[in-house]
């Protein structure tokens, strides 16, 4: 027989069949019961037709579930972790913010009142509950709605609410039944309950009972009583609308039935539930905030690269337990944060006291006396009084403000809601006028990141002020113009008169730079000029070596990120940049012209402790050694006699140190970043909106304010021992034949003779206690101990070079 022919027959046959069943539907004179017997056959047909189709979706859809391998990986998973240099746990990277608790460490009533309320036939199906299936599509027809799935499919949701999804569709409900057929096939019954009770969300940030119990009840899991394990469960049907903290009566009704669904399954007896019933719900409630570890913003910003890395090579940095190793040192890292949170605060003591009333004189010198008055005015207050424009602009921007106009409100009449309202006038206030700072330590004969902090504190503000932020350096930017001009040939001693001069913008304008105090007048060196920052000094060393040349000199140092426009007043520091790639150009100069990238991992582990990946930094010489000398004696002036010498009179630092101090217009930005040839370190502080300053030229300067939090690290850093004080920065002639050998007794004789080459130390400052003075006498005797021991090992290893050489 001829199949080709068979088949076109057959479903000619069919179509017919069933056209004569639709025609007898509608056929006069046929009866009631030949109609019904057709309409019956139709429906049939199309029932089995729609369940044909329904099966092979269903089997097109089971490539889009998670596969076994994948549920079995939830049992396993694991988070990856942030390691610091000396091995501390620096930030464990989870998914959620949960402690994952195996069954027999979570009390036992709150599986039972789990299975009571949620999925009675727990232990029977194997996933799939048609009994509950059947009933509640019945209840849904009937206008009712109810959800008909089990733990396991509620398990499947929690697990992947992206592969399954949320939305109410047929496609939803199939994935969510392949997936809890699978998770029965996988687990067995009490790894299902324990993977379900520690995935369950329960508001305010809380995932999984373990969490749960310690927010609402301030307890483990394991100690929870009846009342509290049905007062949590009864929040799974909505655990927004029946949270006890949001709405107690809501939440004790729905106890109340969880302990009515327990007696009725067997699990509570009757006199219990009689005398639980009418208790009230006592909470003691505290959200649990996810452990930060001492350098969230670090960990923030390595979290970024490490999920791009992972998706790159087929890892999940939140379930495959990777260790991931930094070059942060968690001393330093300390070290920093109690330095900026110390200094931050006094300075905020400073801002609000200037700007709390009308005289914009400073206090004092002192920011004790700051802290001292700041309980005696309300902060901000002149601010808030005289800046009436300003503080309309700040509502307007707001996204309340936006809100209620885009809701119909008039613009007037939205602004004056606002402004009468305290608790969003406090809110907007406090956010303004909170000061923020940055900081970030770098070895520059590394690259090695050592420190970081990204903003005051990271709960307030997760804005990272070191690898995001740009802002105008101002004055920092000045050894790089400087730099480019000893590329050039022009020497330190190389003098220009100090007086205000008019040069000619690209656009047609005219750029008058000035300095805080009148000109003098007379012959200044360009050393004089970096040292004391002169702007007028400044700006004709610009003029002479070219916006060009000195962006160009920028870029090889570091400043690579941000955009440097090459024009005149890019000499005082105009264009933005990150606090991160300023550190880093100083740490080009203070290697000796190295540029090294900032490091910041040194390898990533498996779980299992397999090396996965491995990074090397090589540094590139980017200016010459001769260069990066001179510079840097510059730069040592201005330490030691110009803007910066509050690291020594004030901070009592005696270690070989350069740097430069940075102050934009208006006290916008505060900068300071100190050079010492094992640690470089910059900090910036500022407010987040720019047009909030600090009030006086005295503490708007960089060299009143960000140098304190410099100054404070550094002076932690070097009595604690964690660099090395007696470095010094590389010379140009390191790089020559034998420097090694002739170098030391070289500076051992210059040094017999008076001729120092030794960076000066500045003398202490006359204000200092008498404990001070006895501390720096204690130092200093310290130090020349360890001179002369360090110079008679130059010697003795140098006689023995000369011996070895005759021998």
């Amino acid at each position: 027989m001829d199949n080709t022919n068979t088949s076109p027959a057959l479903a000619r046959r069919i179509l017919q069949r069933i056209l004569g069943w639709c025609r007898a539907l509608v056929q006069p004179g046929l009866g009631w019961r030949q109609r019904a017997a057709a309409a019956a056959k139709l429906c049939l047909l199309l029932g089995t037709a729609g369940f044909v189709l329904l099966c092979a979706y269903a089997v097109a859809l089971i490539p889009l579930t998670p596969s076994v391998a994948d549920l079995r990986k939830t049992r396993n998973e694991q988070p990856s972790v942030l390691i610091s240099v000396d091995g501390q746990r620096l930030a464990t990277y989870r998914r959620f913010n949960r402690e994952w608790v195996p069954l027999n460490r979570i009390a036992p009533h709150v599986p039972s009142a789990l299975i009571a309320t949620e999925d009675h036939r727990f232990y029977q199906h194997h996933g799939i509950d048609f009994y509950r299936t059947a009933g509640a599509l019945v209840r849904t027809l009937g206008g009712n709605v109810q959800g008909g799935s089990t733990i396991t499919q509620q398990l499947a949701r929690n697990l992947y609410p992206e592969e399954i999804g949320r939305e109410r569709s047929i496609t939803r409900k199939l994935k969510e039944t392949i997936t809890a057929l699978k998770i029965e096939h996988t687990f067995t019954k009490k790894e299902i309950l324990e993977n379900y009770l520690n995935t369950v969300p329960f508001l305010f940030n809380a995932f999984g009972i373990e969490m749960a119990a310690r927010t609402y009840f301030d307890k483990p899991a394991s100690k929870l009583t009846v009342l509290e394990s049905a007062t949590l469960i009864g929040m799974l049907k909505g655990n927004s609308y029946y949270n006890p903290v949001l709405n107690a009566e809501r939440a004790t009704a729905r106890r109340n039935v969880v302990l009515s669904q327990m007696v009725r399954r067997g699990v509570l007896s009757q006199a219990s539930y009689a005398s639980l019933k009418d208790k009230p719900i006592q909470l003691d409630f505290e959200r649990q905030l996810e452990a930060r570890g001492n350098a969230p913003h670090f960990a923030e910003h390595i979290r970024k690269w490490l999920v791009d890395w992972a998706d790159r090579n087929d890892y999940n940095i939140y379930a495959d337990g990777l260790k991931v190793y930094t070059t942060i040192d968690s001393r330093l890292q300390a070290a920093a944060n109690q330095a900026v949170k110390r200094q931050v605060d006094a300075l905020q003591a400073v801002a609000d006291v200037e700007w709390s009333n009308g005289p914009e004189r400073p206090l004092s010198t002192s920011t004790a006396s700051y802290v001292s008055a700041q309980r005696q005015g309300r902060a901000f207050d002149y601010f808030w009084r005289s800046k009436s424009g300003l503080v309309d602009a700040f509502v307007r921007e707001s996204a309340q403000y936006r809100k209620a106009v885009a809701g119909g409100a008039q613009p007037a009449d939205a602004l004056a809601a606002l402004r009468r309202d305290d608790d969003f006038m406090g809110k907007l206030r406090a956010e303004k006028t909170r000061l923020q700072a940055g900081m970030v330590a770098i070895d520059p004969t590394t690259g090695d990141v050592k420190a970081w902090v990204g903003s005051t504190d990271f709960d307030t503000d997760q804005y990272d002020h070191v690898g995001r932020a740009q802002r105008q350096p101002g004055s920092t930017f000045k050894p790089f113009v400087y730099g480019a001009a000893l590329e050039q040939g022009m020497r330190p001693d190389r003098q220009f008169v100090d007086k205000v001069q008019d040069i000619p913008m690209p656009d047609g304008t005219v750029w008058r730079p000035e300095d805080v105090g009148t000109p003098s007048g007379r012959p200044t060196s360009m050393r004089d000029g970096l040292v004391y920052s002169k702007n007028t000094i400044t700006a004709q060393v610009m003029s002479q070596v070219g916006p060009a040349r000195a962006a160009d000199f920028a870029r090889r140092a570091g400043v690579r990120q941000s955009e440097l426009k090459p024009v005149p007043s890019l000499a005082l520091g105009t264009s933005p940049v990150t606090l991160l790639e300023m550190t880093a150009a100083y740490g080009t100069i203070a290697s000796g012209g190295l540029h090294r990238a900032p490091m910041m991992v040194t390898r990533v582990e498996d779980r299992n402790g397999r090396v996965l990946v491995e990074f090397t930094l090589r540094g590139d010489r980017v200016l010459s050694r001769g260069t990066a000398e001179e510079l840097t004696d510059m730069m040592r002036g201005a330490i030691d006699q110009g803007t910066g010498q509050a690291i020594r009179s004030q901070f009592g630092i005696r270690s070989d140190v350069a740097g430069k101090t940075g102050t934009t217009q208006d006290n916008t930005d505060g900068w300071f970043i100190l050079m010492h040839p094992r640690l470089v370190t910059g900090a910036w502080v500022g407010f987040n909106d720019a047009r909030v300053t600090m009030r006086s030229d005295y503490w708007g300067q960089g060299g009143h304010n960000a140098l304190l939090l410099v100054g404070d690290f550094f002076r932690q850093a070097s009595t604690r021992r964690m660099i090395d004080t007696a470095a010094v920065f590389p010379r140009a002639r390191d790089g020559l034949p034998g420097a090694a050998i002739w170098g030391p007794p070289l500076d051992w004789l210059r040094r017999l003779i008076g001729d120092d080459p030794a960076p000066r130390k500045a003398a202490p400052a006359n204000n200092v206690s008498s404990l001070e003075k006895m501390e720096q006498l204690i130092r200093d005797a310290f130090e020349t101990g360890e001179a002369v021991q360090r110079e008679w090992r130059r010697l003795r290893d140098f006689l023995d070079r000369v011996l070895q050489f005759f021998g």
